[in-house]
Protein backbone atom coordinates (compact mmCIF):
# COMPACT_ATOMS: atom_id res chain seq x y z
CA UNK A 1 0.00 0.00 0.00
CA UNK A 2 1.26 3.45 -0.90
CA UNK A 3 1.78 6.01 1.83
CA UNK A 4 2.69 9.10 -0.19
CA UNK A 5 2.14 10.08 -3.79
CA UNK A 6 4.43 11.81 -6.27
CA UNK A 7 2.63 15.13 -6.09
CA UNK A 8 3.17 15.26 -2.31
CA UNK A 9 6.95 15.03 -2.43
CA UNK A 10 8.97 18.17 -1.79
CA UNK A 11 12.58 19.08 -1.12
CA UNK A 12 13.76 17.84 2.27
CA UNK A 13 11.45 14.80 2.39
CA UNK A 14 12.64 11.23 2.78
CA UNK A 15 11.16 8.61 0.46
CA UNK A 16 10.32 4.99 1.18
CA UNK A 17 7.43 4.08 -1.10
CA UNK A 18 6.28 2.17 -4.16
CA UNK A 19 6.11 3.74 -7.62
CA UNK A 20 6.08 2.65 -11.24
CA UNK A 21 9.49 2.97 -12.85
CA UNK A 22 8.40 4.95 -15.91
CA UNK A 23 11.84 5.56 -17.41
CA UNK A 24 15.41 4.49 -16.76
CA UNK A 25 18.42 5.92 -18.61
CA UNK A 26 22.07 5.13 -17.87
CA UNK A 27 24.53 8.00 -17.96
CA UNK A 28 28.24 8.44 -17.31
CA UNK A 29 29.74 10.98 -14.91
CA UNK A 30 32.88 12.96 -15.66
CA UNK A 31 34.95 10.47 -13.66
CA UNK A 32 33.72 7.64 -15.87
CA UNK A 33 31.38 6.14 -13.28
CA UNK A 34 27.81 5.30 -14.27
CA UNK A 35 24.68 6.93 -12.88
CA UNK A 36 20.96 6.50 -13.55
CA UNK A 37 18.38 9.07 -14.57
CA UNK A 38 14.98 7.80 -13.49
CA UNK A 39 11.37 8.84 -13.79
CA UNK A 40 9.03 7.39 -11.19
CA UNK A 41 5.28 7.74 -11.36
CA UNK A 42 1.93 7.09 -9.79
CA UNK A 43 -1.61 8.25 -10.47
CA UNK A 44 -0.79 11.81 -9.36
CA UNK A 45 2.05 12.38 -11.79
CA UNK A 46 5.75 11.87 -12.44
CA UNK A 47 8.88 12.94 -10.61
CA UNK A 48 12.50 12.77 -11.74
CA UNK A 49 15.07 10.77 -9.84
CA UNK A 50 18.80 10.16 -9.98
CA UNK A 51 20.96 7.36 -8.59
CA UNK A 52 24.57 8.52 -8.35
CA UNK A 53 26.06 5.38 -6.80
CA UNK A 54 25.91 1.65 -7.64
CA UNK A 55 24.10 2.50 -10.87
CA UNK A 56 24.71 -0.75 -12.70
CA UNK A 57 23.71 -2.87 -9.70
CA UNK A 58 20.52 -0.86 -9.22
CA UNK A 59 19.75 -0.96 -12.94
CA UNK A 60 19.96 -4.77 -13.00
CA UNK A 61 17.23 -5.03 -10.37
CA UNK A 62 14.38 -3.66 -12.43
CA UNK A 63 13.18 -2.51 -15.84
CA UNK A 64 10.96 0.32 -17.01
CA UNK A 65 7.36 -0.61 -16.28
CA UNK A 66 8.14 -2.47 -13.04
CA UNK A 67 6.68 -1.58 -9.68
CA UNK A 68 9.56 -0.59 -7.43
CA UNK A 69 10.11 0.52 -3.86
CA UNK A 70 12.26 3.62 -3.88
CA UNK A 71 14.29 4.69 -0.87
CA UNK A 72 16.08 8.02 -0.84
CA UNK A 73 15.59 11.71 -0.26
CA UNK A 74 14.07 14.62 -2.15
CA UNK A 75 16.23 17.53 -3.30
CA UNK A 76 15.52 20.35 -5.73
CA UNK A 77 16.88 20.54 -9.26
CA UNK A 78 16.12 23.45 -11.57
CA UNK A 79 13.15 24.44 -9.46
CA UNK A 80 11.56 20.99 -9.37
CA UNK A 81 11.71 18.18 -6.79
CA UNK A 82 14.11 15.34 -7.59
CA UNK A 83 14.52 12.07 -5.73
CA UNK A 84 18.09 11.11 -4.91
CA UNK A 85 17.77 7.33 -4.96
CA UNK A 86 19.78 5.19 -2.57
CA UNK A 87 17.99 1.87 -2.95
CA UNK A 88 15.61 0.23 -5.44
CA UNK A 89 13.64 -2.94 -4.80
CA UNK A 90 11.32 -4.62 -7.28
CA UNK A 91 7.83 -5.20 -5.86
CA UNK A 92 5.29 -7.74 -7.08
CA UNK A 93 2.80 -8.17 -4.22
CA UNK A 94 0.32 -5.88 -2.52
CA UNK A 95 -0.09 -3.63 -5.54
CA UNK A 96 -3.31 -1.74 -6.22
CA UNK A 97 -3.13 -0.70 -9.90
CA UNK A 98 -5.51 2.18 -9.20
CA UNK A 99 -2.70 3.86 -7.21
CA UNK A 100 -0.42 4.06 -10.21
CA UNK A 101 -2.37 4.87 -13.36
CA UNK A 102 -4.12 8.24 -13.58
CA UNK A 103 -7.71 7.88 -14.76
CA UNK A 104 -10.52 10.09 -15.94
CA UNK A 105 -12.77 11.41 -13.20
CA UNK A 106 -15.78 10.81 -15.45
CA UNK A 107 -17.87 7.67 -15.76
CA UNK A 108 -16.58 5.79 -18.81
CA UNK A 109 -19.80 3.83 -19.33
CA UNK A 110 -21.89 7.00 -19.37
CA UNK A 111 -19.43 8.71 -21.73
CA UNK A 112 -19.47 5.76 -24.11
CA UNK A 113 -23.26 5.50 -24.14
CA UNK A 114 -23.53 9.22 -24.89
CA UNK A 115 -21.01 8.90 -27.71
CA UNK A 116 -22.82 5.89 -29.17
CA UNK A 117 -26.19 7.63 -29.01
CA UNK A 118 -24.81 10.59 -30.97
CA UNK A 119 -23.33 8.34 -33.66
CA UNK A 120 -26.76 6.75 -34.11
CA UNK A 121 -27.99 10.12 -35.41
CA UNK A 122 -25.61 9.96 -38.40
CA UNK A 123 -27.90 9.79 -41.44
CA UNK A 124 -25.30 8.71 -44.01
CA UNK A 125 -25.82 4.96 -43.93
CA UNK A 126 -22.28 3.94 -44.90
CA UNK A 127 -20.71 6.07 -42.15
CA UNK A 128 -23.21 4.96 -39.51
CA UNK A 129 -22.73 1.30 -40.39
CA UNK A 130 -18.95 1.71 -40.32
CA UNK A 131 -18.99 3.11 -36.79
CA UNK A 132 -21.46 0.44 -35.71
CA UNK A 133 -18.93 -2.18 -36.84
CA UNK A 134 -16.47 -0.69 -34.35
CA UNK A 135 -19.08 -0.61 -31.56
CA UNK A 136 -19.89 -4.27 -32.26
CA UNK A 137 -16.23 -5.22 -31.73
CA UNK A 138 -15.98 -5.99 -28.00
CA UNK A 139 -12.18 -6.02 -28.01
CA UNK A 140 -12.05 -2.61 -29.64
CA UNK A 141 -14.65 -1.11 -27.30
CA UNK A 142 -12.86 -2.42 -24.21
CA UNK A 143 -9.55 -0.89 -25.31
CA UNK A 144 -11.22 2.32 -26.50
CA UNK A 145 -12.76 2.89 -23.06
CA UNK A 146 -9.41 2.45 -21.32
CA UNK A 147 -6.84 4.00 -23.66
CA UNK A 148 -5.17 7.35 -22.96
CA UNK A 149 -5.12 10.02 -25.64
CA UNK A 150 -1.44 10.82 -25.06
CA UNK A 151 1.57 9.89 -22.97
CA UNK A 152 1.93 13.32 -21.34
CA UNK A 153 0.47 16.25 -23.29
CA UNK A 154 -3.32 15.97 -22.95
CA UNK A 155 -5.89 13.46 -21.71
CA UNK A 156 -2.89 11.39 -20.59
CA UNK A 157 -4.83 9.04 -18.37
CA UNK A 158 -6.97 5.92 -18.51
CA UNK A 159 -10.20 6.81 -20.29
CA UNK A 160 -8.58 9.89 -21.82
CA UNK A 161 -9.15 8.81 -25.43
CA UNK A 162 -12.87 8.29 -24.86
CA UNK A 163 -13.16 11.59 -22.99
CA UNK A 164 -11.30 13.46 -25.76
CA UNK A 165 -13.35 11.81 -28.51
CA UNK A 166 -16.67 12.62 -26.86
CA UNK A 167 -15.56 16.21 -26.29
CA UNK A 168 -14.68 16.58 -29.98
CA UNK A 169 -18.00 15.14 -31.08
CA UNK A 170 -19.89 17.55 -28.82
CA UNK A 171 -17.86 20.48 -30.17
CA UNK A 172 -18.46 19.33 -33.74
CA UNK A 173 -22.20 19.18 -33.18
CA UNK A 174 -22.17 22.83 -32.11
CA UNK A 175 -20.00 23.98 -35.00
CA UNK A 176 -21.34 21.89 -37.90
CA UNK A 177 -24.56 23.86 -38.30
CA UNK A 178 -22.87 27.23 -37.84
CA UNK A 179 -21.07 27.18 -41.19
CA UNK A 180 -22.66 26.60 -44.55
CA UNK A 181 -21.51 23.62 -46.59
CA UNK A 182 -20.31 21.37 -43.74
CA UNK A 183 -21.09 17.67 -44.02
CA UNK A 184 -22.12 16.99 -40.41
CA UNK A 185 -22.06 13.22 -40.78
CA UNK A 186 -18.56 13.17 -42.24
CA UNK A 187 -17.25 15.54 -39.57
CA UNK A 188 -18.78 13.48 -36.74
CA UNK A 189 -17.37 10.25 -38.18
CA UNK A 190 -13.93 11.87 -38.44
CA UNK A 191 -14.11 13.02 -34.82
CA UNK A 192 -15.03 9.53 -33.64
CA UNK A 193 -12.34 7.75 -35.65
CA UNK A 194 -9.46 10.25 -35.85
CA UNK A 195 -7.48 8.80 -32.90
CA UNK A 196 -8.60 5.17 -32.75
CA UNK A 197 -5.06 4.01 -33.58
CA UNK A 198 -4.06 5.10 -30.09
CA UNK A 199 -5.54 1.95 -28.60
CA UNK A 200 -2.49 0.25 -30.12
CA UNK A 201 -0.04 3.16 -30.15
CA UNK A 202 0.11 3.12 -26.34
CA UNK A 203 0.61 0.45 -23.72
CA UNK A 204 -1.18 1.21 -20.48
CA UNK A 205 -1.01 -1.79 -18.18
CA UNK A 206 1.24 -0.35 -15.43
CA UNK A 207 2.32 2.95 -17.03
CA UNK A 208 1.41 4.96 -20.08
CA UNK A 209 4.08 4.62 -22.74
CA UNK A 210 4.43 3.97 -26.45
CA UNK A 211 4.12 0.42 -27.69
CA UNK A 212 6.62 -0.93 -30.19
CA UNK A 213 3.95 -0.61 -32.88
CA UNK A 214 3.26 2.95 -31.81
CA UNK A 215 6.90 3.97 -32.01
CA UNK A 216 7.46 2.26 -35.34
CA UNK A 217 4.22 3.03 -37.16
CA UNK A 218 2.25 5.89 -35.46
CA UNK A 219 -1.44 6.06 -34.53
CA UNK A 220 -2.48 7.72 -37.80
CA UNK A 221 -1.18 4.82 -39.89
CA UNK A 222 -2.57 2.29 -37.42
CA UNK A 223 -5.96 4.01 -37.47
CA UNK A 224 -6.17 4.07 -41.26
CA UNK A 225 -5.53 0.31 -41.28
CA UNK A 226 -8.26 -0.27 -38.69
CA UNK A 227 -10.73 1.83 -40.67
CA UNK A 228 -9.98 -0.01 -43.91
CA UNK A 229 -10.55 -3.35 -42.17
CA UNK A 230 -14.00 -2.26 -40.95
CA UNK A 231 -14.88 -0.66 -44.29
CA UNK A 232 -14.36 -4.06 -45.90
CA UNK A 233 -17.18 -5.37 -43.68
CA UNK A 234 -19.65 -2.79 -45.01
CA UNK A 235 -21.05 -3.81 -48.39
CA UNK A 236 -20.42 -1.36 -51.23
CA UNK A 237 -18.84 1.33 -49.08
CA UNK A 238 -18.73 4.45 -51.29
CA UNK A 239 -15.16 5.06 -52.53
CA UNK A 240 -15.36 8.87 -52.37
CA UNK A 241 -16.74 8.81 -48.83
CA UNK A 242 -13.96 6.41 -47.85
CA UNK A 243 -11.34 8.73 -49.33
CA UNK A 244 -12.70 11.83 -47.60
CA UNK A 245 -13.00 10.09 -44.23
CA UNK A 246 -9.43 8.79 -44.44
CA UNK A 247 -8.28 12.31 -45.31
CA UNK A 248 -9.83 13.55 -42.05
CA UNK A 249 -7.76 11.05 -40.09
CA UNK A 250 -4.57 11.64 -42.08
CA UNK A 251 -4.73 15.44 -41.79
CA UNK A 252 -6.03 16.00 -38.25
CA UNK A 253 -2.63 17.10 -36.88
CA UNK A 254 -2.70 20.00 -39.32
CA UNK A 255 0.68 19.83 -41.03
CA UNK A 256 3.59 17.54 -41.78
CA UNK A 257 5.67 19.16 -39.04
CA UNK A 258 3.21 17.83 -36.45
CA UNK A 259 2.86 14.38 -37.95
CA UNK A 260 0.15 14.61 -40.60
CA UNK A 261 1.19 13.26 -44.00
CA UNK A 262 -1.09 15.87 -45.62
CA UNK A 263 -2.55 19.16 -44.37
CA UNK A 264 -6.36 19.56 -44.19
CA UNK A 265 -7.85 20.05 -47.67
CA UNK A 266 -11.59 19.97 -46.98
CA UNK A 267 -13.76 22.15 -44.76
CA UNK A 268 -14.46 19.19 -42.48
CA UNK A 269 -10.74 18.43 -42.18
CA UNK A 270 -9.93 22.04 -41.26
CA UNK A 271 -12.64 22.02 -38.59
CA UNK A 272 -11.45 18.69 -37.16
CA UNK A 273 -7.87 19.95 -36.95
CA UNK A 274 -8.83 23.12 -35.06
CA UNK A 275 -11.35 21.41 -32.78
CA UNK A 276 -8.73 18.78 -31.93
CA UNK A 277 -6.23 21.55 -31.22
CA UNK A 278 -8.68 23.40 -28.97
CA UNK A 279 -9.66 20.36 -26.95
CA UNK A 280 -6.14 19.03 -26.49
CA UNK A 281 -4.64 22.38 -25.51
CA UNK A 282 -7.39 23.37 -23.08
CA UNK A 283 -7.25 19.98 -21.38
CA UNK A 284 -3.46 20.11 -21.07
CA UNK A 285 -3.45 23.66 -19.69
CA UNK A 286 -6.31 22.95 -17.29
CA UNK A 287 -4.61 19.85 -15.87
CA UNK A 288 -1.39 21.83 -15.46
CA UNK A 289 -3.24 24.59 -13.61
CA UNK A 290 -4.76 22.04 -11.24
CA UNK A 291 -1.28 20.80 -10.35
CA UNK A 292 -0.11 24.27 -9.32
CA UNK A 293 -0.26 26.18 -6.03
CA UNK A 294 -3.98 26.95 -5.56
CA UNK A 295 -3.19 30.20 -3.74
CA UNK A 296 -0.90 31.63 -6.43
CA UNK A 297 -2.17 33.92 -9.18
CA UNK A 298 0.37 32.57 -11.68
CA UNK A 299 1.32 29.03 -12.60
CA UNK A 300 4.86 27.86 -13.01
CA UNK A 301 6.38 27.70 -16.50
CA UNK A 302 4.35 25.51 -18.85
CA UNK A 303 6.97 24.05 -21.16
CA UNK A 304 4.69 22.77 -23.98
CA UNK A 305 3.52 26.31 -24.74
CA UNK A 306 6.56 28.11 -23.31
CA UNK A 307 4.69 30.50 -21.02
CA UNK A 308 3.25 31.09 -17.58
CA UNK A 309 -0.54 31.19 -17.12
CA UNK A 310 -2.51 33.68 -15.07
CA UNK A 311 -5.22 31.86 -13.14
CA UNK A 312 -6.63 34.45 -10.77
CA UNK A 313 -10.38 34.91 -11.01
CA UNK A 314 -11.64 38.18 -12.54
CA UNK A 315 -13.37 40.77 -10.41
CA UNK A 316 -16.94 39.99 -9.46
CA UNK A 317 -19.96 41.83 -10.77
CA UNK A 318 -19.51 45.57 -10.51
CA UNK A 319 -21.66 48.62 -11.09
CA UNK A 320 -20.50 50.98 -13.84
CA UNK A 321 -20.00 54.54 -12.70
CA UNK A 322 -22.21 57.17 -14.29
Amino acid sequence: MKNRFANQLKAGDTVNDVFVLAEKVRGVKRDGEAYLNLTIADKTGRIKGVAWDNADDLSAICAAGDFVRIQGSVSEYRGNPQVVVKRIEKVSAGIDPADFLPATARNTEQMFERLRSITQTIRTASLRLLIERFWADDGFVSAFKKAPAAKMMHHAYIGGLLEHTLSLVLLAERVADHYEGIDRDLLLAGCVLHDIGKIREFSFETRIDYSDEGRLVNHIVIGIGMIEEKMAEVANFPPKTALMLKHLVVSHHGCREFGSPEPPKTLEAVLLNYLDEIDSKINGIRDFMRSQDPDADWTGFYAPLERFFYKAAPDGADTPQE
